[in-house]
């Protein structure tokens, strides 16, 4: 038994350190840059964002709020502060909605350890994108975000020496991820071990649409944070899932994240908060079964 016991714990730490080697990297690159846009660039993109506001970009507005989301290194419980603020400078809800929606799904960390999966990167984009023209065309001079009692978050970079603020950020950076990252390379080792390769082919496989939406759904639960996944991504995607599973399941993960819609709840209300869900998992599906036919 002792000895059974010792070949799966070798097993087990040899696809743990593969694992660990291939993406160990792009984690820390990862978090450098994360943290370098943090302290030296996030309020250059927030006053750039509000700049543009008083342009006619129209729908074209979309599109830069939702690069601009991605860019923008905060999670939702900062963004939607900042979102507050842009709403009181009086930027319109479809430009705010892009911004958030994007900057939910992704930021400047997460590109760089999601390199390889570019299709995340352009999915994302775009959902940020569809989700700003929807409320330009429904809600069109209708309000459909209550900031009432959101105030823009004070920042936590101000030390006056340039290193040490960018060494206190990345500190924090790495133990806020640092945790899920090992948790999810040691859920791809289990995986690789125990859970057979047609197994994954069969659930996420192929083009089929049944693949993409068990992916979809799964993202719902599952998903712990962005570099936390990646492994685990990164494991299935060798086992036989498809990329279009992996682009749904990376759209609905963060999306539906419990701390995400605690505070999407808040300024959405009941009814607008049940649209946001279904247009996340109707674009997620849309999203895998498109990127399916095309990869």
């Amino acid at each position: 038994m002792i000895d059974i016991l010792r070949r799966e714990a070798v097993y087990l730490w040899y696809y743990f350190s593969v694992q660990l080697e291939q993406i160990f990297g792009y984690w820390i690159l990862g978090m450098l840059i994360g943290s370098f846009v943090s302290v030296f660039l996030k309020n250059r993109i927030h006053d750039l964002f509000r700049s543009i506001s008083s342009k006619r970009l129209g729908a074209l507005g979309t599109v830069v709020a939702s690069a601009l989301g991605i860019a923008s290194p905060l999670c939702m419980y900062g963004t939607i502060p900042i979102a507050a603020s842009f709403s009181r400078s009086g930027m319109d809800d479809d430009w705010l909605a892009a911004f958030m929606m994007s900057s939910i799904l992704l930021n400047p960390q997460l590109i760089i350890y999601s390199a390889a999966l570019v299709v995340r990167i352009v999915t994302c984009f775009l959902c940020g994108i569809a989700a700003g023209l929807l409320i330009r065309v429904f809600y069109k001079g209708k309000p459909f975000f209550n900031f009432d009692g959101f105030d823009e978050p004070r920042s936590r970079d101000t030390d006056t020496n340039i290193l040490l603020r960018f060494l206190k950020n990345l500190g924090r950076n790495v133990k806020a991820t640092g945790l899920w990252f090992l948790l999810g390379i040691a859920l791809s080792a289990l995986f690789q071990r125990y859970v057979p390769a047609e197994a994954m082919t069969a659930l996420f496989g192929g083009n089929e649409a049944f693949g993409v939406f068990m992916a979809a759904t799964i993202g719902v639960p599952l998903y712990m944070c962005g570099g936390g996944t990646i492994p685990l991504l990164e494991t299935w995607l060798y086992e036989g899932m498809s990329m279009g599973s992996a682009a749904s399941f990376m759209l609905t993960g963060p999306a539906t994240k419990i701390t995400n819609l605690g505070a999407l709840k808040i300024v959405l209300g009941f009814k607008r908060f049940l649209l946001y869900l279904l247009f996340v998992m109707v674009f997620s599906l849309m999203s895998g079964i498109i990127v399916n036919i095309i990869v």
